[in-house]
């Protein structure tokens, strides 16, 4: 199994959101390399920590999802409606993917980033470190754990 983190700015989709919804799919994604893990190295079952990133209280981690679907065509970059079209994308061959989410919890508590940055355990987590500003990216089992174990302590 691979562990993940995925990003979501809580206005556009929240947590709250995947629970009412169940399954959705984690789309608009613009990135050749996050395109590239979807398709390569996601499968059904991996776990994913929701995280909330640019939100108007608190960025941190706020939940944990499921891989619920092979990665396949992204609908939103041939819909010019949405808020992620791409005109140069074949529908013969798409350039965009997505994959389902499926909701599983919300973590007790949102661990935050100034927390996360705090703490040595995570020195090595992508989201530290420096010149990585990818939205969706794997993540050491240890660091999926020791986010789990932060939620249910008070801070």
């Amino acid at each position: 199994m691979t562990y993940w983190l995925m990003k979501s700015e809580p206005d556009c989709y929240s947590i709250d959101d995947l629970k009412r919804d169940k399954v959705e799919h984690w789309d608009g994604t613009r990135n050749y390399q996050v395109r590239n893990m979807m398709r390569d190295q996601m499968e059904v079952g991996d776990l994913a920590i929701f995280y909330h990133s640019n939100a108007k209280t608190e960025t941190g981690c706020v939940g944990i999802m499921k891989v619920h679907s092979k990665a396949y065509p992204d609908p939103t970059q041939f819909d010019p409606q949405s808020e992620h079209p791409d005109p140069k994308s074949d529908p013969d061959n798409p350039r965009w993917l997505c994959v389902d989410m499926k909701y599983v919890e919300h973590l007790p508590r949102l661990v935050s980033l100034a927390e996360i940055k705090l703490d040595p355990a995570f020195a090595t987590m992508p989201l530290v470190m420096r010149g990585n500003r990818l939205s969706v990216f794997p993540i050491k089992k240890i660091h999926f754990d020791r986010i789990c174990k932060l939620a249910t302590q008070e801070q």
